[in-house]
């Protein structure tokens, strides 16, 4: 299609994707209503054309307060949340799928209870963050349903890596204000495994209903998931949440056997001490980090998270 140099230009960022068109909202918080055409061009490289966080230059193609036009242009990208794919099963033939883009901290979502705190998805999430080079946020939520003391001393080996933690409750609204200063001004994007009450925390901080909820099943204490695709929120004292599936529909494409170590920084001090240069921390006599476990100075539960994550590289 033609495009019309006198048409006006607008830059604003993706902030929802819908079945192939994109709402775009502009500085002036208006939202516009685009699709890309042959000549979207992009520096991204061979990943999705565009995605909620993009930054985007547009071209309005009807009149200005029907607010449609069309993506002419996707700038670079700042971060990325990503999943490989196979080029043989998708219709766009990308090898990597983008789901949320230029994202300032990875807000890592966990229950306290209903479903129970699970560590080990944390430890995955944190492997993830550090990889990506991306701060994190550890986000407990449902506090109303643990005695504080054992949360914070089950949460104790985090604060003490120098992860910072934010406690909440999205029924009762304890904590909110602390985490709205925490997400002020930044692009936040949330991420937790299903049931632990991302959506109603998000509902919570944004002051209205805007995503769909789901109830614990009561068979599994497992929750059904909520999140298809992204969509990034505006907060009431500035900044933006990204809501996004679970950790597992993004992959630890950028984590080896090799470099995964350097993930745990708790292992660091240790490495030195391994009989092998090469050690992998999981079998190899001699191993300064399993020595360092096994007199208490690196937390237990965190290097069996380090083995669980190991055996699984393969399969990324």
């Amino acid at each position: 299609m033609s495009m019309s140099p006198e048409v006006m230009e607008i830059e604003g960022f993706v902030t929802e994707a819908r079945g192939g068109m994109y709402i775009v909202r502009d500085e002036a918080f208006n939202e516009w209503l685009c699709r890309t055409y042959r000549g979207t061009r992009t520096d991204n490289g061979p990943s999705s054309l565009v995605t909620v966080g993009d930054l985007v230059r547009i071209k309005a193609t009807s009149q200005e307060d029907e607010h449609e036009g069309v993506i002419v242009f996707v700038y670079p990208r700042q971060s990325a949340l990503v999943r490989k794919r196979d080029i043989r099963r998708n219709r766009s033939k990308e090898k990597i799928q983008v789901i949320a883009s230029n994202i300032d901290q990875l807000c890592v979502v966990v229950s306290a209870d209903d479903p129970p705190l699970n560590l080990r998805l944390i430890d995955r999430y944190l492997v993830f963050a550090g990889s990506e080079q991306m701060p994190v946020l550890i986000i407990i939520n449902k506090t109303d349903l643990a005695r504080q003391k054992e949360l914070e001393e089950e949460m104790r080996v985090y604060a003490d890596l120098g992860y910072p933690l934010c406690y909440v409750s999205a029924e009762s609204g304890e904590g909110i204000e602390a985490l709205l200063d925490l997400l002020s001004g930044k692009i936040s994007a949330f991420s937790g495994h299903s049931g632990v009450g991302k959506s109603t925390l998000i509902n919570r901080l944004i002051g209205e209903e805007r995503l769909k909820t789901a109830e614990i099943s009561a068979g599994n204490s497992r929750g059904v998931h909520t999140t298809t695709n992204a969509v990034m929120l505006s907060l009431p004292g500035g900044g933006y949440v990204i809501d996004t599936p679970g950790i597992r529909e993004f992959n630890l494409s950028g984590v080896t056997s090799e470099n995964l170590r350097f993930w745990f920084p708790e292992f660091l001090e240790s490495m030195g001490n391994c009989a092998y240069s090469s050690c992998s921390h999981t079998v190899e006599p001699g191993c300064g980090v399993a020595q360092a476990v096994e007199e208490g100075r690196i937390d237990a539960r965190r290097y069996e998270s380090y083995l669980a994550i190991f055996d699984t590289l393969d399969d990324e």
